[in-house]
């Protein structure tokens, strides 16, 4: 099956959920829509959602929660189909 590679639009910290006290946007497995919100990266206090992108199955997070990411790097992958 195709693949689709969730990625960073800006360098910042990764967090896979909205806030501490809540459940994670998605979990590995998990089915996701294309405008699905799988993460945030927060930078100078702003935070910015990560969509999936694609349509399928979430198959694994490449990077963990509170993790320094860059621009254009995978964070997640979406198994299409």
């Amino acid at each position: 099956m195709p693949r689709h590679e969730v990625v960073s639009p800006i360098p910042g910290v990764f967090y896979r959920r909205p806030d501490p006290d809540s459940p994670a946007f998605a979990e590995d497995g998990s089915t996701v829509t294309d405008d699905q919100t799988v993460g945030l990266v927060e930078v100078m206090k702003s935070f910015h959602q990560i969509q999936a992108g694609a349509s399928g199955t979430l198959v694994e997070f490449l990077v963990g929660d509170e993790d320094e990411v860059d621009a254009g790097q995978p964070v997640a992958v979406v198994e299409i189909g």
